[in-house]
């Protein structure tokens, strides 16, 4: 895969939660690109097509077809770091304006002031 960047959604090989099998779901990358530059994995938070059920946290992504997503979505507050191995292809990039929105949220999740 190309250079991983921040807002960028990909596709990424998910373990299930039982531990056996995995799955492709989409994730927005959250590591700054520094970040993505020197490790061999990157921080992403979960999106999910399930806009339903919103818990703290999760913010909808406005621009959804922008980013490269086939159907209505949300960030959510799920963070995971994966290995770039795991990362099958980029849908897209995520506008400016749903990205701020996300990084308000995730961060008043995790108890960050900074912004």
């Amino acid at each position: 895969m190309t250079k991983i960047k921040r807002g960028d959604v990909v596709l990424v090989e998910v373990v299930f939660s039982s531990g056996f099998g995995i799955k492709l779901r989409p994730a927005l990358v959250l590591s700054d690109n520094e970040y993505n530059k020197f490790r061999n994995e990157v921080i992403v938070s979960g999106i999910t097509s399930n806009i339903k059920l919103i818990h703290k946290g999760d913010t909808e992504i406005i621009r959804w077809e922008k980013a490269g997503l086939k159907v209505p979505s949300m960030a959510t507050a799920v963070l995971q770091t994966v290995k770039k191995d795991r990362i099958q292809k980029s849908l897209g990039q995520i506008e400016k304006d749903d990205f701020e929105r996300i990084e308000e949220n995730i961060s008043k999740v995790l108890g960050f002031s900074v912004l």
